[in-house]
């Protein structure tokens, strides 16, 4: 009987031991043991990425993507997405991180993780340097072009005081045009936006006045990887203390990093 009884033991365990899942270890030891990393990354949002003349990817996103292989000491392997595929690429495994202008929302946050925030997306009220606009009630008598029905246009309308004039455009290229040509004092839109300005006309370079919702981007991972999530935020707070990310932004978006980012 005692023999019988250890047989069965023996072939419950053996049952269970193969009904259980394999251990799965975080991706950062997958990341080190092939020593490549897999980033998803933009490719038709500039300044966060693009394709550029030489036909290869470019942007902040891109070089933020590069900052963190570089310092994880493996390659870097880009892969092209949009807004749509970009979370699909993550939970099917297919990269291992998304950097692609991601902003963080509760839905998001049931699917995925989220690394700390590593570049700033906002939108503002801009204008010149030399513009004395240090609160909303400065906006009155003033003249501001906006995109009509952006979100810009809804968070403006909801707190611009009595006074301030908001000329509606219908698209982006009229809204920037009117700012370029001196035919609004202000401009209410996105900090990318701003970059496309500075790009364009360098010498009439808006700078913020003005925050009207913030939105910053993060990088995304799957969920139950605390050691992938770990060191990636390890490397943001390191490139945040010695100046490695706010040149990245300065790069693409012409402007430091936002404290306390």
């Amino acid at each position: 009987m005692r023999k019988i009884h250890r047989s069965l033991l023996g072939t419950l365990f053996a049952t269970l031991a193969f009904a259980l899942p394999p251990a799965h270890a975080d991706a950062l030891d997958d990341i080190n043991a092939r020593g490549v990393l897999k980033v998803a990354v933009p490719q038709d949002f500039p300044p966060f990425g693009s394709v550029g003349p030489d036909l290869k990817p470019r942007g902040l996103d891109i070089d933020t993507a590069q900052l963190l292989a570089d310092r994880l000491a493996v390659k870097l392997e880009l892969t092209p997405v949009n807004s749509t595929n970009r979370i699909p690429f993550l939970t099917t495994g297919k990269v291992d991180l998304v950097i692609s202008s991601l902003g963080k929302n509760p839905e998001r946050e049931q699917v995925i993780d989220f690394s700390d925030a590593y570049a700033p997306f906002y939108l503002g009220v801009f204008g010149p340097e030399d513009a004395a606009i240090a609160s909303l009630d400065a906006l009155a008598g003033k003249t501001i072009s906006v995109t009509r029905g952006s979100v810009e246009d809804i968070e403006l309308s909801k707190v611009a005081p009595k006074g301030a004039t908001l000329k509606r455009f219908e698209d982006n290229n009229s809204t920037i045009a009117a700012y370029l040509s001196g035919q609004v004092e202000l401009i209410a839109s996105g900090n990318v936006v701003m970059a496309a300005i500075a790009e364009k006309n360098p010498r009439r370079v808006p700078v913020m006045k003005l925050n009207l919702k913030d939105s910053p981007t993060y990088v995304g991972l799957n969920k139950n990887q605390p050691a992938l999530l770990a060191r990636v935020n390890e490397i943001l707070t390191a490139a945040k203390a010695d100046g490695s990310l706010d040149a990245i932004s300065q790069k693409w978006l012409k402007q430091p990093l936002p404290a306390g980012l």
